[in-house]
């Protein structure tokens, strides 16, 4: 492995510390207070900064080393974590996360931005809350009036004026560098792991004046060496004044491929000595495994006041010691009191074993299990040229090769279940993801708006995760600037003046929703019905429902802002989230209430790949429906079909109606309707809510089919999802159903594009 892959494979861990930097200060955000998310917090910081340093990556770590002292002033409880404190913290996320992919694909980050909170962060940690949580105080001007008499209280004590204004800066406590000895033998796993002895060194270096000796007492003949073991060993002095916890921290990624020992210059016992023995006043007889203290007996444990003085200093810490172990003597086993090291490593030994009980996970490059989806497909398309054949030229159906394609048949579900599970993925990158640009767009509108998501794990494929951060940005831009009022306007309004942002995922019925709501004021239709009158969309005098006029804001080039901004105004944003979700298969709805906000609902596929359906025919085509959209299938007798109006047909179901849809007239396959008596209804139920029953000639049976895109080999068809290869090698046509049944409504498909029946 070279040093690219292991960059790479650290950037790619910076991904993960920077998602869980997000989460651990959100949950701040929101008041929690558990001290392991402070803790995951700083750890993320720390690990990427650790991990830059050893890249040689200054900005990120000059950064990152600033961003995690504020954070260990929150962590050690010197820095409360308010509002207007985790503000600056969020933003400083985003600093971090620009750095990181500054140096990762070799881009630049604006200077002004990282100083400017640098100087905050700085602030923070000298105990200078933000200028937003701070007023002004005027400070009080001595007069040079005559003086005020003394106040004495009834027990004759006088106050004392007293400043802290008249100690000088030289007066200050300084800490003065302590000399620490320090033993670093590196062991073979450490280099296996791609470390480097020599940027520790050099880490180490920083903390203050070094010096180092090499032992190399264990380096074997040339003859009996290991290339892949490690012989040398380093001796280091160091003075510094940041302590022995930032010592232990440079050697925090090779904390167990290593052996490490730091001491106060002076205290440190070398590997080949022993400790010397000290007269100890103290009774052995509580480290007997069955021995108890009595209540009230405590005292005698330990030596009196006067014993203790004569003692002498190094046999006082050994008593301390001692006293310390002994009192832990009724809840360790009496092998760690006998053995100090095991109890001081029990917390360590344990640290590995939960280690090493996490699930194991491998990192495969994505492009690998595009190929093994593409596999899989082609699998599925050849089981079912095969089943085809055999069904063809087969007429007994209990032969031995039947049996086999039906096993065959129920592995390569199996493998293409499996695949797809290697796929799937949480949406929770992007959802976190949202955070940021509603951070970013809240500051610039001078708005407080808060974003709540809900489902971050719901799995769906991940080229639906990777095509949905663009239309997910245009939406949560659009809800902040144009959705959401100002406080000001919000309190006039009897809400709140914080702003909410709802951003949820579910699975429904095979699709994944993803929902985007706010409680603003609702989309102002007579000012999109008077846009869309100005810019020639519509006659002035047409007549549209409430969800006609909303679906105006998808038009290329429609904006109700009045004044072009860097947010919005040019009219590209809700076009581009209607034509990224029709790309996708999905398919996006508005709801909107004035005063009390919008609600956006994309539905999308869970996977791109492959889907299970019913194989129908309609006027001599083959078409597949998702099986998830079908709730029954039904022949339909002439006594419960009714006629309404002058075109529509009803379908009487179980004592209810459903309207009837002929499925070759609506793709202008045939020109006149069929007779449903003579065909098979099939049930659905559609995104947007009702059922309806679509007619069809025949059922061909149902299959589980590779998804092929018609958008990238053709153009977008309406009421056309998708194309597929059937068993015999002929293409059939997905069917959208909610197309289908939204152009049942009137909402006809364009006609400019009709499907030809071919012969």
């Amino acid at each position: 492995m070279d040093m690219n892959e292991i960059k790479e494979i650290f950037f790619q861990e910076c991904e993960e510390q920077l998602a869980e930097l997000e989460t651990g200060l959100l949950k701040l955000n929101d008041r929690d207070r558990d001290p392991e998310t402070v803790n995951a917090v700083f750890r993320a910081v720390h690990s990427i900064k650790g991990g830059a340093g050893a890249f040689g990556l200054d900005d990120l770590v000059s950064f990152a080393h600033v961003f995690e002292t504020t954070l260990d002033c929150v962590r050690s409880n010197r820095l409360e974590p308010t509002q207007d404190v985790l503000k600056v913290m969020l933003r400083s996320a985003d600093v971090l996360a620009d750095l990181t992919n500054a140096a990762r694909d070799g881009g630049s980050v604006d200077g002004g931005r990282s100083r400017q909170l640098i100087k905050e962060l700085e602030a923070l940690a000298n105990g200078e809350l933000p200028q937003a949580a701070t007023e002004p105080v005027p400070k009080a001007v001595p007069s040079a009036a005559a003086p005020v008499a003394p106040v004495v209280n009834e027990e004759g004590f006088q106050p004392v004026a007293f400043s802290f204004d008249d100690f000088e800066a030289g007066d200050e406590l300084t800490i003065e560098p302590v000399a620490y000895e320090i033993v670093f033998k590196p062991k073979s796993d450490l280099y296996a792991k791609g470390n480097d002895a020599t940027l520790l060194l050099r880490d180490l270096s920083r903390l203050g004046e070094m010096s180092i000796h090499c032992d190399m007492d264990g380096l074997p003949p040339l003859d009996r060496l290991n290339p892949e073991e490690a012989y040398f060993s380093w001796k280091i002095s160091l003075s510094t004044d940041k302590g022995e916890e930032a010592i232990r921290s440079v050697f925090e990624f090779a904390e167990w491929d290593c052996d490490l020992e730091v001491a106060v210059a002076g205290g440190l016992i070398g590997m080949d000595e022993e400790l010397p023995m000290q007269p100890v006043p103290f009774d052995l007889s509580i480290l007997d495994e069955e021995a108890q203290m009595p209540a009230g007996e405590e005292d005698r444990a330990y030596p009196h006041e006067g014993e203790a003085q004569n003692a002498t200093i190094p046999a006082a810490e050994t008593a301390s010691n001692v006293l310390q172990m002994a009192q832990s003597a009724a809840r360790v086993s009496p092998e760690n009191v006998r053995n100090p090291t095991s109890a001081s490593t029990a917390q360590n030994i344990a640290a590995q074993q939960a280690a090493s009980a996490a699930t194991p996970t491998i990192r495969v490059d994505l492009d690998r299990v595009d190929r093994l989806i593409n596999l899989v497909g082609e699998l599925v398309i050849n089981q079912a040229m095969l089943s085809q054949s055999v069904i063809e030229n087969d007429t007994n159906g209990t032969s031995s090769i039947n049996m086999g394609l039906e096993e065959l048949q129920q592995l390569t579900r199996e493998i293409q279940d499996s695949v797809m599970a290697i796929r799937a993925q949480p949406v929770k990158p992007v959802f976190q993801r949202m955070s940021r640009i509603v951070r970013e767009i809240a500051d610039m509108t001078g708005k407080s708006v808060r974003l709540i998501t809900e489902g971050e794990n719901t799995e769906v494929d991940k080229t639906v995760i990777d095509k949905l951060a663009e239309p997910l940005t245009h939406m949560i831009r659009n809800a902040v600037d144009h959705g959401l009022e100002t406080p000001d306007k919000r309190i006039a309004a009897g809400k709140s003046p914080e702003g909410t942002v709802r951003l949820t995922a579910k699975h429904r019925s095979g699709r994944i929703v993803i929902e985007l709501a706010d409680d603003g004021a609702g989309i102002n239709r007579e000012k999109v019905r008077q846009k869309a009158i100005d810019n020639d969309l519509i006659a002035a005098d047409a007549n549209l429902s409430d969800e006609e006029i909303d679906n105006l804001i998808f038009h290329a080039g429609f904006s109700t802002a009045d004044k072009i901004s860097d947010i919005s105004g040019r009219g590209v944003g809700m076009d581009v989230v209607k034509r990224s979700i029709q790309a996708l298969g999905g398919r996006i709805n508005i709801s909107s209430r004035p005063g009390q906000g919008s609600i956006f609902t994309m539905s999308l596929p869970l996977t791109l790949a492959v889907l299970d359906g019913m194989v129908v025919t309609v006027a001599n085509q083959t078409l597949v429906v998702p099986l998830t959209a079908i709730v029954e299938t039904l022949q339909p007798e002439a006594s419960a079909i009714h006629s309404f109006g002058a075109s529509q047909r009803l379908i009487a179901i179980r004592d209810s109606f459903c309207p009837l849809v002929d499925v070759g007239r609506i793709l202008n396959f045939r020109g006149a309707q069929a007779n449903p008596v003579e065909g098979v209804a099939l049930l659905v139920e559609s995104e947007g809510g009702g059922q309806r029953a679509l007619m069809v000639d025949a059922i061909q049976g149902q299959r589980q089919v590779v998804i092929k895109s018609l958008e990238a080999n053709y153009t977008h068809v309406p009421g056309i999802a998708a194309a597929t290869i059937l068993g015999d090698g002929r293409v059939a046509l997905i069917l959208d159903v909610d197309a289908i049944v939204a152009a049942s409504r009137g909402q006809s498909l364009r006609p400019e594009m009709p499907l030809a029946a071919a012969g």
